[in-house]
């Protein structure tokens, strides 16, 4: 398993952080303390060169004078032109000479770290070799000093490593906050999120003061609980309609199942007062009403799943008067006043079910006179098309004009199983009428209800006997209705 997927992202970043800072620390220890030992080095060689440059300056002069040199780790040896050794200091008394290398002819002076066990402190030791000129000869002097160690002072080492391993810490400790601190939001998102999944849908978490990529994710977290709160209640709502529309379903469907039920129950009880045709005339207006709930049934699933037919151009005026006149029988009085030139794009079938549907409303509330008008209204794009059907009834009341295109909903004066519907047409005609674009609305009428058709237009109204025309089987919307 990767380090990743087994700790927390507090540990690897603080992790990551210790590391690089005890990296960056020990390389910035490293190079101070190299530093150091540099100018160390340089100083020491220097030193030593002065010590060396001294004992030559009086050989030249013929004043040698000792000791050579007062300082205790210093080793200085004359070496004669013969290369015999004839002055030292008292550690390098009776000793072969520090080292066999002497300057070029070009130079006076050169330095080299020369290793071996005779001088005063064994080991490696920085040696300078320069040249001392006495009547016509050369002599050698060597001044010798202990190599400074890369530590250069041990007290100097410890200080230096305790203040970078204190640096290393303390980057170490203020990752480790801010790291704390910049994920102490993400804690309270994720606190927050689990009450609401437990309690409350409709909080929302925390949004951090700080405009960083915290506050983006917050933001984009309170987003996503608001369209999945809204999906949530719409969800709700659509199961509390299925409910709804399963309970009404259920019970108009019993009501006419329960009537043929009882029908065929007296029919056996008493079969000598009964015959077939008695029963089928009484067991018909039930199968026919449960038909008729059954087809409007089918017809709202397909309407739902976006099942329509072919799709064609057509004057709405001609719709409308080829529907009245294919009317079965009429039981009230129509007034009609249809403008031809309202072309809109549409399913025939459907839009022939849609004025069914108002058409039945109408003559089931008027008390005798039923109005229908189609009009052309200019409007954005190619304007709409209108269709008003009213009626001389008792009306809808305003509060109940938006309940009546709910599934099953049948107002007090439809309640009868004779008088009234299904309750299933008017909200099939506003979905049909949704589906091609439009609307369908209860506006208001100084006497009974008037129920309002919208319907976006396809085609400029000059053009609307040329495509009345051209569909066979359209009958002309200025004859009488």
């Amino acid at each position: 398993m990767r380090l990743h997927d087994r700790f927390s992202i507090t540990f690897r970043i603080t992790l990551f952080t210790g590391v690089m800072a005890t990296f960056l620390c020990a390389l910035l220890a490293l190079s101070i303390m190299t530093g150091i030992h540099h100018y160390v080095s340089d100083d020491v060689e220097r030193e030593i060169s002065a010590a060396g440059g001294r004992v030559a300056v009086q050989i030249e002069r013929g004043q040698m004078t000792y000791p050579l040199d007062v300082y205790k780790s210093r080793d200085l040896q004359v070496v004669d032109p013969s290369g015999r050794v004839v002055a030292a200091t008292a550690n390098m008394r009776g000793k072969p000479r520090m080292a066999s290398f002497i300057p070029p002819d070009t130079r006076n002076s050169i330095s080299r770290v020369v290793c071996g066990d005779d001088f005063a402190a064994p080991g490696c030791n920085v040696v300078v070799a320069q040249w001392a000129h006495r009547s016509g000869e050369r002599w050698l002097v060597y001044s010798a000093a202990p190599q400074v160690p890369p530590w250069v002072d041990p007290w100097l080492a410890s200080l230096v490593g305790l203040s970078a391993a204190a640096l290393a810490a303390a980057i170490t400790y203020l990752g480790y906050r801010d790291v704390r601190a910049s994920l102490r939001p993400v804690d309270a998102i994720r606190t927050e999120l689990d009450e609401i999944n437990e309690t409350c849908p409709s909080r929302r978490v925390p949004m951090p003061p700080a405009r960083d990529e915290i506050r983006a994710m917050a933001e984009s977290v309170n987003h996503t609980l608001s369209r999945l709160d809204g999906a949530l209640q719409q969800v709700q709502s659509a199961l509390q309609h299925q409910r709804q529309f399963v309970s009404n379903a259920s019970h108009d469907l019993r009501t006419p199942i329960a009537a043929m039920r009882a029908e065929v129950e007296d029919g056996l009880l008493a079969p000598e007062e009964t015959s077939v045709s008695q029963l089928g005339e009484a067991i018909l207006p039930s199968l026919e009403r449960l038909e008729a709930i059954v087809h409007d049934l089918l017809t709202i699933e397909r309407l739902e799943h976006g099942a329509y037919g072919e799709q064609a151009r057509i004057d709405l005026a001609v719709l409308v008067a080829a529907e009245l006149r294919g009317r079965a029988q009429k039981t009230k009085r129509y007034e009609c006043a249809l403008k031809p030139g309202a072309i809109v794009a549409g399913d025939r079938m459907r839009l022939a079910r849609l004025l069914t549907s108002l058409f039945d409303n109408a003559e089931r509330h008027a008390r005798s006179k039923v109005s229908v008008s189609v009009r052309h209204e200019a409007g954005e794009g190619r304007g709409t098309a209108v269709l008003e059907v009213g009626d001389d009834g008792p009306g809808i009341d305003q509060d109940k004009r938006e309940i009546v295109f709910d599934r099953f909903t049948r107002l007090d004066t439809a309640r009868s199983r004779n008088a009234g519907g299904a309750g299933l047409g008017l909200p099939i005609a506003r979905q049909i009428a949704e589906a091609h674009g439009g609307s369908l609305k209860i506006e208001d009428s100084p006497v009974g209800a008037r129920f309002v058709l919208r319907l976006p237009a396809v085609c400029d109204p000059t053009m609307a006997a040329r495509a009345g025309d051209g569909v066979p089987g359209e009958n002309d919307p200025s004859e009488p209705c």
